[in-house]
């Protein structure tokens, strides 16, 4: 079976070394980087499944490693390893396009819990079939392609961006359920996803402005939907 292969950016070279070698126990080829620098350079030239990023690093934080990441791959899954009283960094990791994050200290089985997660979603193992194009006023929405469609020009939508529309099609004109779609595509409904969840409908709106006949309304205690 194929070996995925993990970016690991953490400082601290003992517990750095501790990840990879349990990753590795667990059949993870896992490059280790002690900056962000070191790690956005072996990104560049290498292919990887996952990066696992430490938010506090010399040279270049997590953060700012994870924005240049997405900028090579917008689809790249992320976690964050954060320090406790982090929250401003974990939503601000989040705007990135973040897709987990675990708090210092931890169990390894928490965090392998995790990378399965993440991989789980992110490599498209969806229960329900996927619809080849869905009509939302003058766009179109490809989920295969994740290609939202106006006026002959496209977006290329991320992973997460393109489920959680997926999903709002599939509600059309209905109440999606808050707690459905958070355990739907981030598996937990717990403070930090809810925040995410909330920055990526903004990025939603933000993408459909331009037909005043589509809309993303919230439904106070309730979740959202999707007006065609």
């Amino acid at each position: 079976m194929k070996s995925e292969r993990i970016l690991l950016a953490e400082d601290d070279s003992n517990l750095g070394a501790l990840l990879r070698n349990y990753l590795a126990a667990k059949n993870m080829e896992t490059s280790l980087f002690g900056n962000g620098r070191q790690a956005l350079e072996a990104f560049a030239i290498k292919q990887y499944d996952l990066c696992i990023l430490d938010i506090m690093m010399p040279e270049m934080d997590g953060l700012s490693l994870a924005k240049e990441i997405r900028k090579i791959n917008p689809d790249i899954p992320v976690i964050f390893l954060t320090a406790k009283g982090q929250k401003d960094d974990i939503l601000e990791g989040f705007k990135t396009g973040a897709d987990d994050y675990i708090t210092k200290p931890f169990l390894m089985e928490e965090l392998m819990y995790r990378i399965q997660a993440v991989m789980k979603r992110t490599k498209g193992s969806v229960s329900v079939k996927k619809e080849e194009k869905y009509v939302l006023g003058k766009y179109s929405f490809e989920p295969l392609k994740q290609l939202l469609v106006y006026g002959g020009e496209s977006i290329k939508l991320t992973t997460k961006e393109s489920e959680l529309l997926e999903l709002l099609c599939q509600h059309g004109n209905e109440i999606l359920e808050r707690n459905f779609a958070l355990k739907s595509i981030w598996i937990d409904d717990n403070y930090f996803n809810a925040r995410s969840m909330d920055v990526y409908i903004t990025r939603l709106r933000k993408y459909l402005k331009n037909d005043p006949a589509v809309k993303i309304l919230n439904v106070h205690g309730r979740g959202y939907k999707l007006i065609t």
